[in-house]
C-alpha cells in the first residue's frame, strides 16, 4: 500500500510541476519532501494530494482498509507543511529515510 501511495504521489508531484525528493510512511502518517516552483500553492497541492491519494488507495485496497476505517476517508483534515529554510536537503532526506517503516 505504501508503494502504491508513493507512486501516486510521484505522479501528482509531476502533474503539479513539483519534484518528489524523498518519501516515507509510517502506520499513521507520511513524510514527503518535494521541490516546487513559487507558483505552486502548498496548501492547494497538499489538499489535492490528499484527495486524489485517498480515492486511489481506498479503491485499490478497499478490502484491507475496511478492517480499520468505517468512513470513506483515508486522511485526517490536518497536515503540516514546513519549508526547508536553507537546511541542507541531504539532512532532510536522511531524516525522512530514518523514520520507522510499517511492518511488512
Amino acid at each position: 500500500m505504501l508503494e502504491d501511495l508513493r507512486e501516486k504521489t510521484a505522479q501528482l508531484c509531476k502533474r503539479w510541476g513539483c519534484e518528489m525528493v524523498e518519501f516515507s510512511g509510517e502506520a499513521d502518517h507520511v513524510h514527503l519532501l518535494f521541490e516546487a516552483t513559487p507558483t505552486v500553492e502548498p496548501a492547494k497541492f497538499v489538499n489535492n494530494l490528499k484527495t486524489v491519494t485517498s480515492r486511489a488507495i481506498r479503491k485499490n485496497h478497499a478490502e484491507h482498509l475496511s478492517k480499520f476505517y468505517r468512513k470513506r476517508v483515508l486522511w485526517s483534515g490536518s497536515y503540516a507543511i514546513l519549508t526547508a529554510g536553507g537546511a541542507p536537503l541531504e539532512v532532510l532526506k536522511q531524516y525522512i529515510q530514518g523514520q520507522r517503516k510499517p511492518l511488512e
